[in-house]
């Protein structure tokens, strides 16, 4: 994405604007991060229906994060070409087949076709390479800490599917409460396209998209934020998603309670991640991120003790929440500090999807060391401890000061 950081070009640029199109981009990621995220608050309920085993289930819950992942990738690439506005549109109305279909599958009770409609599923959680350079167009580098981490508190949609999807089933029924999510996708599609505007100081980037995914592979700081990515944001995805199974596993709770303590996990990451890019402006990502990793790798310990509910279990919960909000606000903090400016959507977009791809992995490892007999899935929790740590030492002493960056 292009951009020119004048002082002419800063005139340009009105408050009402800004605000106005970064709460249009964070209603855009809401709404189809609620879509991309309605597989995984109904897995106990996929489980029970169609006779499915642990993998399977876990499986299941994965594979839409793998497309959502993957597909931010090329995403990012032609938001540098076309601009969120467009791209923000294409992709909510594009979000609605797959919402369908898997609707269709879920009626069907067809394991096979559900697992092929979630895989399509996935390009509902491609917008997130599309706000990035989107906000950052709008604001300047001083307040894109704070910029990218309100957007991305839209990351909340995934809170939003997992309070109220499990009690729209059970009000409305099944296929009227995927009716409802199709419709508000088109509802917010029409929205954006007739009130979103791409910045002025934005202006396309025309060079051919694999030279441009060549180009942003060539930096160093493309793979460092790849890989801190992969374990906040990843680890977020992997809690947000599987957090029903892990709750109804270890402690019992029914489809609904189990949905409604994942939102509230899932809500402590979203208020978290703006902090984490506000404190990144102030102390720099470098901080937030060894602040966040720490965090992580020592409430992955707390949780793997199986603390007795409500209280001291909620509290480890919404804890991990809170720092690995952090570090996803102070990731993108750092990209937009780091990041050439006509490159940002291609970096954000293989970022990104490094950091869905985190997601997609954690599940697929908790269902397989999940210990039946004990309810426990403490061997899944240490690794991720020990990965929290490995990210912090390189992070630390691995990530070298560079000229203009705040660490």
């Amino acid at each position: 994405m292009s951009q020119s950081h004048t002082a002419s070009g800063a005139a340009m640029i009105d408050k009402s604007s800004q605000t106005r199109n970064l709460l249009l981009a964070l209603l855009a990621f809401t709404i189809t991060f609620w879509a991309w995220n309605l597989i995984a608050p109904l897995g106990v309920r996929y489980m029970q229906e169609l006779g499915l085993d642990a993998n399977q289930r876990s499986l299941l819950i994965a594979t839409p994060v793998l497309v959502g992942s993957l597909g931010r990738i090329p995403i990012g690439a032609l938001t540098d070409r076309f601009g969120g506005r467009v791209m923000f549109t294409v992709m909510l109305f594009a979000s609605i087949v797959p919402v369908l279909l898997v609707c269709l599958a879920g009626t069907m009770q067809s394991f096979v076709l559900l697992m092929v409609f979630s895989f399509l599923l996935g390009i509902a959680g491609t917008t997130f390479a599309i706000g990035i350079p989107f906000v950052n167009a709008w604001f300047e580098k001083p307040r894109r800490g704070f910029a990218t981490g309100v957007f991305g508190a839209g990351m909340g949609g995934t809170a939003l599917s997992a309070f109220f999807t499990p009690r729209m089933v059970n009000t409305f029924g099944y296929v009227t409460t995927h009716l409802i999510t199709a419709v508000a996708l088109a509802v917010v599609g029409v929205i954006i396209w007739t009130m979103m505007r791409d910045s002025p100081l934005w202006s396309p980037n025309t060079a051919p998209v694999l030279p441009k995914l060549a180009a942003a592979a060539k930096l160093g700081v493309t793979w460092q934020m790849a890989f801190l990515y992969a374990v906040t944001f990843g680890g977020f995805v992997a809690f947000s998603t599987y957090l029903p199974t892990y709750l109804k596993d270890v402690y019992e709770f029914d489809l609904t309670g189990a949905g409604t303590r994942t939102a509230g996990f899932a809500i402590a990451a979203v208020i978290a991640r703006p902090v984490g890019g506000i404190l990144s402006d102030r102390i720099g990502p470098k901080a937030v991120l060894m602040i966040s990793l720490t965090g992580a790798a020592v409430m992955a310990i707390v949780i793997s003790l199986k603390l007795p509910p409500e209280l001291l279990a909620g509290s480890a919960f919404v804890l991990m929440a809170v720092f690995l909000g952090l570090g996803t606000g102070g990731v993108f903090a750092w990209v937009a500090q780091l990041a050439p400016a006509e490159k940002v959507g291609t970096v954000t977009g293989i970022v990104g999807a490094a950091g869905g791809l985190g997601g997609y992995f954690p599940p697929l490892v908790m269902g397989a060391t999940y210990n039946e007999a004990t309810h426990s899935y403490t061997i899944g929790l240490i690794l991720l401890c020990i990965t929290a740590l490995i990210t912090l030492a390189y992070t630390t002493f691995g990530i070298k000061k560079k000229q203009g960056s705040a660490h």
